[in-house]
């Protein structure tokens, strides 16, 4: 009698379908090295004191002892040469296509573009033009993210985004982005995080321009909001063709006791606040929506009340199947195609990344069965990047980048288990 043939189990490239996006993420500030800009600026201002103060900013986390020694090193908070990826895309577009992926995220940088107001720089035009032809090249579908905290110093000193007057000025830089560029890309990001971005920057005060009002916040959000529009209807005239959105954060947020009418109530207004409120304001400007996961929180009354494990290497909770009830709310609330554009894990080690993308696939499939329109996954990030105010020691790199020995590249274990996930003919298994 002969045996049965074997089932061959699909894997998730072909239980998402042909078109569907895989990729990875990267910002310019953080990887690409030589940048000047506001961070630029703030991060020589403030390397010293970082340091001096990163035992009372850090010492809670576990991994303490083994981070001590480059938290407390002023350059640990200097970008400088980031990881030198102008000099390096090829090389690190060649490992990204070793990893069965067909997407990339990228920053196309204000401060290079336009480093001075109303100058337009033809070699670092013509670098992201031999980019953008290096991706095209290699099968890469480009996903261009026009702004991710960074702005030209200039830019900076005349208010940001906080000044109306303003938006003018990022409107005119997404114009000369889309008669640039705009025959040879499909998908546009415009704004980065603009709820982390207000957040930090004018509520807590811990990123520039380190301001403590909460007007101000709210102002300059509602002025993200009016900036992304104003670029939406700008870039759809020229180029019609273009698929836009954001890049926004959206947490998943959870009564910590569940039917407690205080702890729900608590939860769905923090969902409203971080998530909807800036969505709705442009949703007639969006073509999709993307957005960032990382974050589950608990909410018992007016705290988050999360549990106390698993912790990334930055002390988050961890809780990537959250993802699907967020893509799910998303899809039920707007009813537009949904691009993940972040998501990943601080990871020095290597130990929770496997793990993490392993739930975060069961969250698209179970999402993908619900009946949403999930288009792309992007992992943050192809390469260990510089992490803002924590600097060079969180990992989030599926590619390990060795600064003290020429910029080595390393394939971590997670990424090669990632790629074998990603074969376009699935092994038996």
């Amino acid at each position: 009698m002969d045996k049965p043939a074997k089932t061959k189990k699909p894997n998730i490239r072909e239980i998402m379908g042909e078109d569907f996006m895989w990729g990875a993420s990267t910002a310019g500030h953080q990887v690409e090295g030589g940048n000047y800009d506001q961070w630029t600026v703030w991060e020589l201002a403030h390397a010293k004191e970082l340091a001096e103060t990163a035992a009372d900013r850090l010492r809670w986390l576990p991994g303490w002892l083994n981070i001590k020694d480059q938290a407390e090193d002023p350059d640990n908070y200097v970008a400088g040469k980031g990881v030198d990826h102008i000099h390096h895309y090829k090389e690190d577009f060649a490992i990204l296509k070793k990893l069965n992926m067909n997407a990339f995220r990228f920053g196309i940088e204000w401060s290079r573009v336009e480093p001075d107001m109303g100058v337009w720089d033809k070699t670092a035009l013509d670098h992201y033009h031999n980019y953008l032809d290096e991706l095209k090249k290699l099968g890469m579908e480009p996903i261009v993210n026009l702004w991710h905290w960074t702005m030209p110093v200039w830019f900076a000193e005349s208010g940001g985004f906080s000044k109306r007057n303003n938006i003018a000025r990022f409107v005119r830089f997404a114009k000369k982005i889309a008669e640039e560029f705009g025959d040879e890309i499909t998908y546009v990001l415009t704004i980065n995080e603009p709820n982390v971005y207000c957040s930090f920057s004018y509520m807590s005060g811990e990123w520039p321009p380190q301001e403590k009002n909460i007007v101000k916040a709210l102002w300059t959000y509602g002025n993200l909001a009016k900036a992304h529009r104003e670029v939406y209807k700008v870039m759809k005239n020229l180029k019609p063709h273009l698929q836009i959105g954001v890049a926004s954060q959206f947490g998943n947020g959870q009564p910590k006791r569940p039917g407690h009418w205080l702890d729900s109530r608590v939860a769905r207004l923090a969902d409203y606040g971080w998530n909807w409120w800036f969505i709705n304001r442009i949703r007639h400007c969006q073509d999709f929506v993307g957005f960032n996961y990382y974050f589950t929180n608990y909410y018992q009354g007016m705290k988050i009340v999360n549990p106390q494990t698993p912790l990334n290497d930055l002390g988050w909770y961890m809780e990537p199947g959250g993802l699907a009830e967020v893509i799910i709310k998303t899809w039920l609330r707007y009813r537009k195609p949904i691009m993940i554009t972040e998501n990943g894990v601080a990871d020095q080690k290597d130990a929770q990344r496997q793990w993490w993308l392993e739930e975060t696939f069961e969250a698209l499939i179970t999402a993908r069965k619900a009946g949403a329109d999930v288009i792309g996954y992007l992992h943050w990030s192809l390469l260990d990047n510089f992490e803002w105010k924590y600097g060079w020691w969180p990992k989030f790199g599926l590619i390990k980048v060795d600064r003290e020995r020429g910029m080595k590249r390393v394939v971590r274990p997670s990424a090669v288990w990632l790629s074998e996930q990603l074969k376009l003919d699935a092994d038996e298994r």
